[in-house]
């Protein structure tokens, strides 16, 4: 028992050794997006409404890039816990290429769909303007934004993620200051009682976008930088053709959850778009508190990132107890600290509104939904951890296939008949949101008891 008790606390010292790093970093990246959406509040609901319109094409258009990245990380993590290290050189080099072949595509496709996209999805005729701006400029960028994020999960699959976490800190320090700059007009400031001129380029929202872009560029670079002079991961004096065994084995994981989560995003992009129909105030006080709930459940994702690490690695062990163990561990942890984020969502939920906006029927529309989705973070954990679990052992197909079905069917379909048929507001389509993740939560959760995360995993040829 008492060596039960030694390898428990082992384990979890270990989790949360590997987890901090994360969670701190996309903590970061969410006070981020705080200070992009409080900076865009500022010029008014419109634009408010216009990047929230916008926000779901942002997540779509991220999707390959993460999830071939996740493809690589698996591929990486299994080696790594095998001591293959010739094959973690290799699947960096097809890392990079990777990348600059998803982010070319993509950015192509943004630019050439970003006048459309935005009417496409009901906006008004200023909302329209401003998200098109937005979607061309970061669109643009996006094959930077692709190095960053393919690069970060090969840097993690090896268990570093403190140099994701450091140059993804200063990318979005980055962006604040160039968002400080490119977004208002050119005004005086009084600092401990002396006047300052702080230049300024006026651009509104799409200022906002080039802060992005700007920070992307930067990104890119970095973790290039970063994973040449990893003396693990570095490809130099290495072969720098393409791999096409390699190459097969990360996009055979990647591919499925790529496929998944442009199918569960698109899902989003639709969800958004019924929400536009309910006019320009309620689009603005829906996306505002997807952004406010974003720090509540940020740490359940930080901790996903590294699950997904340590249970590849232990399946590259090939101590199937410790895997078990590791696995139930990390869904443990998760619940518990997104049911303490949870309750401090419920607790401030006007606080937290009040950071974006002074709208008052924003504010109030948006306390209410807080406050219904705080209740399901600790269920939302639960379902973060699983599906880390699953694509960490390279079981994509699984929460590809349950997370497209719960999108469409629960989420958006559910939506369309309540705002559509039942003519139904905010409220409604929360809900229709919260259950398509307790739905999802609980066909994972049962596959989970039952093993099939371990019995769908993939072997490497």
């Amino acid at each position: 028992m008492r060596e039960r008790e030694t390898n428990r606390r082992e384990l979890v010292k270990l989790i949360l050794m590997l987890a901090w790093p994360t969670i701190l970093e996309q903590c970061l990246q969410t006070v981020v997006v705080y200070a992009d959406t409080a900076m865009v509040g500022r010029i008014g609901a419109g634009a408010s409404a216009a990047v929230g319109l916008i926000t779901p094409v942002t997540w779509l258009i991220n999707a390959p890039a993460y999830s071939l990245g996740v493809g690589v990380l698996a591929f990486v993590a299994r080696n790594n816990g095998a001591k293959n290290y010739k094959e973690l050189k290799t699947a960096a080099v097809q890392g990079i290429y990777l990348a600059l072949m998803v982010g070319a595509i993509i950015s192509a496709g943004v630019l050439g769909l970003s006048p459309f996209l935005p009417k496409w999805m009901g906006g008004e005729a200023q909302v329209c303007r401003d998200a098109t701006a937005y979607l061309a400029i970061t669109g643009g960028a996006f094959i930077f934004k692709s190095l960053d994020m393919v690069l970060s999960c090969v840097i993690r699959g090896t268990g570093d993620t403190k140099t994701p976490m450091i140059i993804n800190t200063l990318m979005n320090v980055l962006n604040i200051i160039g968002n400080y700059f490119l977004i208002y007009e050119s005004r005086t400031i009084y600092v401990l009682g002396h006047r300052m001129f702080v230049p300024g380029a006026n651009m509104g929202v799409a200022g906002a976008a080039l802060g992005t872009a700007i920070a992307s560029v930067f990104g890119g670079f970095a973790m290039m930088w970063a994973m040449w002079r990893n003396p693990v991961l570095s490809p130099h004096g290495e072969s720098k053709r393409l791999n096409n065994h390699v190459m097969y084995q990360c996009v055979r994981v990647g591919l499925p959850l790529a496929i998944q989560r442009l199918a569960v995003f698109s899902g989003y992009t639709g969800f958004t778009s019924l929400v536009a129909n309910l006019g320009t105030v309620t689009l603005a006080a829906h996306s505002i508190a997807i952004t406010a709930e974003e720090m509540f459940y940020i740490p359940g994702f930080g901790m996903q990132d590294a699950g997904s690490t340590l249970i590849g690695n232990a399946m590259g062990e090939g101590d199937e107890k410790k895997t078990d163990h590791m696995a139930r561990l990390l869904i443990l942890i998760t619940v518990l600290i997104m049911t303490m984020t949870g309750g401090l969502l419920f607790l401030f939920p006007q606080f937290m509104m009040g950071l974006f906006t002074k709208d008052a029927d924003v504010i109030r529309q948006g306390v209410v939904a807080l406050k219904m989705v705080a209740i399901s973070e600790p269920i939302y954990g639960a379902l973060i951890m699983m599906e880390g679990i699953f694509n960490g052992v390279g079981n994509t197909k699984t929460t590809f296939v349950v997370g497209i079905c719960t999108m469409w069917i629960v989420r958006v379909g559910m939506t369309y008949v309540c705002v559509h048929w039942l003519g139904l507001g905010l409220v409604a389509v929360w809900s229709c949101m919260i259950a398509e993740n307790v739905t999802k939560a609980g066909v994972l959760g049962i596959l989970f008891v039952k093993g099939y995360w371990k019995k769908g995993a993939v072997v490497y040829d």
